[in-house]
């Protein structure tokens, strides 16, 4: 499974991270993308859920 932090947005006085995981479907095997943007801090977490 590929795990990426993709790009460093800055928007104002807030820094944000757009993180994107590829999940793979247990009903048909193929895998999907799933985006979101957090706070730099919140990254790993994103990324260790299943």
């Amino acid at each position: 499974m590929a795990k990426k932090s993709v790009a460093s947005l800055q928007t104002g006085s807030k820094r944000l991270t757009k993180a994107i995981k590829m999940v793979k479907s247990p009903k048909t095997g193929a895998y999907t993308f799933v985006e979101s943007v957090m706070s730099p801090d919140q990254v790993n977490d994103f990324l260790a859920k299943k």
